[in-house]
């Protein structure tokens, strides 16, 4: 009784913080698009195509002093409650003092990152103000995973929400100053955006850490050494992430590069990559934020069970996130092949990124699996696989950029992550088959839900034949009010197919 109690306690903790942070998630991602219809409108397609391509100088770093001891802290609190204080400590004090050098690196040698590195010239006068949003980045990471060790998702969910209002409110004044004196807004109003957001997330954490820490006996200290431990789980995840993160520079350097042999000049090649990048993979990954959720209490949540020995509570976590990232990649697939054109005309008047919309749909339920299932394994302790598969993965798609997208154009590059992703997929849950036996039913989560799209589709069809749009309403909100509606249908079709299958059991 007691045990069972446990575990319906455990569970209740889990989904509460998964469905928190996934209602931040949305919020942060509908304000994004406002943000993000904003720059394209300021700063255009090609202002969004430099401002990707320092991007991963940044997540180079984070990769290096932060995300990496974020997970290790997050994990290793979850088994050792006993030094969850101690041991935040030691990984806040690692990672700042290797941001703060990461930091005066990108300052001091910007223009020959970008001459030599980036091999973009115009990057220069930007590496300086992404270099000193990494320390507060470092100090948010900690804090963020700290919280999640204990499984309190409250302060990480409220620091994502400050740090994206704070961010649109920062750009939406300097641009507004910048118009009101005669000035030309560049791609400099989207960096001071990041330093802001990163700052605000930083203060709004490290005040909640000071007022409102976590209330438990289990963090009166603990004992014993913690910076061994600690690094020994967070050195293979900072050279996965590192590697990671070099091969997605590679690939923001190339795809211009690639784009250019293909025939394009450099600014039609930086503005496809910035219609790729700012305007159709951010819809792509909008649904994303519930299986992101998803992974970052997965991972703490296995690690714990695994820590107890309960396999069974593994197995429920796997079968859980297999049907429900399923279930949402299936749907997603049929609201952007729907939907994706209208989307990208109506947002961001861009017809190219409505196309790129409706090929990338294919993508969704791989990547979403690829998510879920890389943080069960990061919570198993197998985080070399997950380097070495996913490692693999992004190798796969950089042979698409190098042998594709010179003879065939950006399309190469779409069906490049279309393949990487679904080898990337296949291959997490190939070995988390051989770690923890779980239940896989085909009918249930790949034929069901698919032919629910397909009636969910039919009668979508059906209503527009009989109500045509009648330009009453602009194009956005007629367009959200269909996709309202089918996934109102899919989504009942099936719950009538599960509850009309429990009944018939019971009967």
């Amino acid at each position: 009784m007691k045990h069972s109690l446990h575990m319906t306690e455990k569970k209740r903790a889990f989904l509460t913080g998964t469905l928190l942070l996934t209602g931040t998630g949305f919020a942060c991602r509908i304000l994004g698009f406002f943000y993000r219809i904003f720059l394209s409108r300021t700063i255009g397609a090609e202002g969004l195509g430099i401002y990707h391509m320092i991007h991963p100088v940044f997540g180079i770093c984070f990769a290096l002093c932060a995300g990496s001891i974020q997970t290790a802290l997050s994990q290793y609190v979850a088994s050792h409650m006993e030094k969850g204080r101690t041991v935040f400590y030691t990984g806040l004090a690692i990672s700042m003092s290797m941001s703060l050098g990461l930091a005066w690196l990108i300052c001091s040698q910007s223009a020959f990152l970008a001459d030599r590195i980036l091999m973009e010239p115009r990057c220069a006068p930007y590496l300086p103000l992404m270099g000193l949003s990494v320390p507060f980045a470092a100090l948010h990471a900690c804090i963020n995973g700290y919280y999640y060790g204990v499984q309190k998702a409250k302060i990480p969910a409220f620091s994502q929400m400050a740090e994206q209002v704070l961010r649109m409110t920062a750009v939406f004044l300097i641009a507004a100053a910048w118009t009101k004196k005669g000035g030309v807004i560049t791609v400099q109003l989207a960096v001071l955006g990041h330093l802001a957001g990163e700052a605000a997330a930083a203060a709004c954490t490290l005040l909640s850490m000071l007022f409102f820490p976590p209330q438990s006996r289990s963090f009166s200290g603990g004992s014993g050494p913690t910076a061994v431990p600690l690094m020994v789980l967070a050195l293979p995840l900072m050279g996965s992430r590192l590697v990671l993160n070099l091969l997605a520079s590679a690939e923001a350097v190339w795809i211009p590069r690639c784009l250019k042999m293909y025939g394009l000049d450099s600014s039609g090649a930086f503005a496809v990559y910035g219609v790729l990048t700012g305007m159709a993979l951010p819809f792509i990954l909008f649904p994303s934020a519930i299986t992101n959720s998803m992974a970052v209490l997965l991972l703490p949540n296995v690690a714990k069970a695994q820590a107890e020995g309960q396999k069974r509570h593994i197995t429920a976590c796997i079968t859980m996130s297999l049907r429900c990232s399923m279930y949402m990649g299936i749907l997603c697939i049929g609201i952007f092949t729907v939907f994706g054109n209208a989307l990208g005309i109506s947002v961001f008047h861009s017809a190219e990124a409505g196309r790129f919309m409706q090929v990338l749909a294919w993508l969704c339920p791989f990547l979403y699996l690829a998510t879920t299932m890389g943080s069960i394994l990061n919570g198993l302790g197998r985080t070399r696989a997950t380097f070495l598969q996913n490692t693999a993965s992004m190798i796969l798609r950089i042979g698409f950029i190098l042998l594709g997208v010179p003879a065939f154009g950006i399309m190469a590059y779409l069906w490049g992550m279309l393949c990487s992703e679904l080898f990337l997929a296949l291959i997490h849950l190939w070995s988390l088959r051989r770690l923890c036996p779980f239940s896989w039913n085909a009918w249930e989560m790949i034929v069901r839900p698919a032919a629910v799209l397909v009636i969910a589709t039919g009668i979508h069809r059906f209503t527009t034949a009989i109500h045509p749009r009648t330009g009453q309403l602009p194009l956005f909100f007629d367009t959200a009010l269909r996709i309202g509606f089918f996934c109102f249908c899919y989504a009942g079709l099936l719950a009538l197919f599960h509850f009309g299958k429990k009944g018939r059991s019971l009967s």
